[in-house]
């Protein structure tokens, strides 16, 4: 039996991509370099264009802002989707670099990037779909966003 595809896993999953963002300064949300394709750091988009805004540990707490990272996730498939057609030319998860707007006590940057983190497992599979990966806090965000993640990917050859 042939494993599902990344497309097949996402349509199992019942998610909504928001649309793909646009820049917001002098940068490209996408790029291709060889067989690497590195995505910009993502907000937290919703499917009708506005931003899940806040602070984890002031304004939100952890559950939410692992939701938060798991909208980014799909932030960022919907960037990939908009630039290669489909998913299923990704051929891995290379890293992950997670970045969480929390109060100066916050230690649990990690489970909060894990929305994220688990997301690309479900869609691109255990194997492929988990990279390397930092999660760190930050004073604040472009936005007030809780949540800013970018990413890389091997592409299919």
């Amino acid at each position: 039996m042939q494993a599902l595809t990344p497309e097949q896993r996402f349509a199992a999953l019942g998610l909504e991509l928001p649309p793909a963002p646009k820049p917001l300064g002098v940068y490209k949300p996408f790029l291709r370099v060889g067989n690497q394709i590195l995505v910009s750091g993502h907000g937290t988009v919703q499917s009708d264009g506005s931003l899940i805004i806040g602070r984890i540990g002031e304004d939100m707490d952890m559950e939410a802002g692992k939701l938060a990272a798991r909208q980014v996730g799909l932030a960022i498939l919907a960037t990939l989707r908009a630039n290669l057609g489909s998913l299923d030319h990704i051929q891995r998860v290379i890293k992950v670099l997670g970045m969480v707007n929390c109060v100066s006590s916050f230690e649990k940057h990690p489970y909060i990037i894990n929305g994220c983190s688990e997301l690309f497992a479900q869609v691109f599979g255990e194997d492929k779909g988990i990279g390397v990966r930092s999660a760190v806090g930050m004073g604040s965000l472009p936005d007030n966003i809780p949540v800013e993640i970018e990413a890389a990917f091997e592409l299919k050859v």
